[in-house]
């Protein structure tokens, strides 16, 4: 075998007297065999030139392997769409946060940004440097009215012979006359959003759907719909609620414990501490049910008594609240509040025990099941 100056293999002499040989023969002299022969010798120099290093490592291996990627990338483009963006620069600007949002609001990537103006008007300032940074194509245009619009409108109507892979197109602009390029654009097929500004709001308005989106300049963020609005209202509400009812909980808690503490009695007390405000009333006609109980029954002398009590407490709760779950704390809080003992001082005169919890779970009378971070009080037995 010999070897060229830039390292690929050349065929050898017997190699080549064999070829000069095939070509010289008259063509029924040519055989079968002697064919096979020949294309075998081809295929097996061309392998080893494709596989040599010399020929992997090479310029013209490069690019044909860059041709290839840029044939898979155009393919893929095609296959997935790209957004493209418009914007007319003398009258509407657009950041990068909003650009960003803009983005978003498209289904396929923006690809190719555009703006169009006359650069050379020194109301412009900055911004042909601030969009060129961001990767815009800067489209000058001649002094005059609606000289960018027009030059936006005659691009835009051969949008999809410069750009193929587009579906989406965003047209920026305040100009009513842009209207006509978003019917032609929507003629071609392409989802069109027309994106206009009012105030410190930025409306972005799907020509397809006819849907609307709103973008707030000053906040740098979407403005809700008022379905939406509504909703965080509620769960606002909701949340807050709950914290409350977590608070008077906690309150009512430290209250008893103060109460046991200290032994304070407030049977005896002709005023309530301002304390016992906190504690939540369940209704009218409970609340006079219980003072009933409480005008009946100035103290609780035995176990039988306390759960007549308990269980009167349990049945009102129920008839005006089926659904509602009656926890050990809330029991509590309204034994307390009849009585004016708080319960586990209760249990300790009637030398049931030392703590109101323990005494319901070792009743025959009531049951208790986890409930979170509380127990739920039932009774097991119908008076």
């Amino acid at each position: 075998m010999l070897a060229n100056s830039n390292g690929h293999t050349k065929v050898s002499t017997a190699e080549t007297t064999e070829l000069s040989l095939l070509k010289n023969l008259p063509e029924e002299k040519i055989t079968e065999k002697s064919l096979g022969s020949f294309s075998l010798t081809l295929a097996e120099q061309l392998l080893q030139t494709i596989l040599s290093p010399s020929w992997l490592e090479s310029a013209t291996f490069s690019q044909f392997i860059q041709k290839i990627k840029q044939t898979t990338e155009i393919k893929h483009q095609l296959e997935t769409g790209i957004s493209l963006l418009l914007l007319d620069g003398e009258n509407l600007k657009v950041d990068i946060n909003s650009e960003l949002f803009l983005a978003s609001v498209c289904k396929y990537p923006l690809q190719f940004k555009m703006a169009f103006t006359n650069w050379k008007n020194p109301s412009i300032g900055k911004q042909d440097i601030e969009l060129y940074n961001r990767g815009y194509q800067l489209v000058h245009v001649p002094e005059g009215k609606d000289s960018a619009d027009a030059k936006m409108i005659a691009f835009g109507a051969c949008v999809s012979r410069s750009y193929p892979t587009v579906k989406e197109i965003l047209v920026c602009s305040n100009d009513g006359i842009l209207i006509h390029l978003c019917n032609e654009l929507q003629n071609q097929g392409l989802i069109v959003y027309w994106v206009r500004r009012q105030g410190q709001t930025l409306h972005i308005e799907n020509r397809n759907t006819g849907k609307l989106t709103h973008y707030s300049l000053a906040m740098a963020t979407e403005v809700p719909s008022l379905e939406k609005v509504v909703e965080q209202i509620q769960d606002l509400m909701k949340n807050e609620q709950n914290l409350i009812n977590t608070r008077l909980h906690s309150l009512a808690t430290i209250a008893a414990l103060f109460q046991e503490s200290a032994n304070i009695n407030i049977k005896h007390n002709t005023k309530q501490p301002e304390i016992q405000e906190i504690i939540p009333v369940i209704d009218k006609s409970s609340a006079q049910s219980i003072q009933e109980q409480k005008e009946d029954t100035a103290e609780i002398p035995n176990e039988k008594t306390l759960d007549k009590f308990l269980l009167k407490i349990i049945q009102d709760i129920q008839i005006k609240s089926p659904q509602t779950k009656l926890s050990v704390s809330k029991l509590g809080s309204e034994l307390r509040r009849i009585t004016g003992e708080s319960p586990n001082s209760i249990i300790k005169k009637l030398k049931l025990g030392f703590n109101f919890t323990k005494y319901l779970e070792s009743s025959p009378t009531f049951t208790l099941k986890a409930s979170g971070k509380e127990y739920e009080v039932t009774p097991l037995l119908s008076e």
